[in-house]
């Protein structure tokens, strides 16, 4: 029985778990700000073929 209540209180006195979740969380955020910043740039760019287009033609 002590060794089960040695195991629950080394996991929870680990910080794996919460290291792994910041982790998790600060890579959500870099993937959400690069679809933003790649669709932005998308649209902008379309934009200005689209005029570069209508000037040629």
């Amino acid at each position: 029985m002590t060794h089960f209540v040695k195991a629950v209180s080394s996991f929870l006195r680990s910080e794996d778990g919460p290291t792994a979740v910041e982790y998790a969380v600060m890579l959500a955020m870099i993937i959400i700000v690069c679809i933003a910043g790649v669709s932005t740039l998308g649209s902008n760019t379309s934009t200005h073929f689209t005029d570069v287009s209508d000037f040629i033609t």
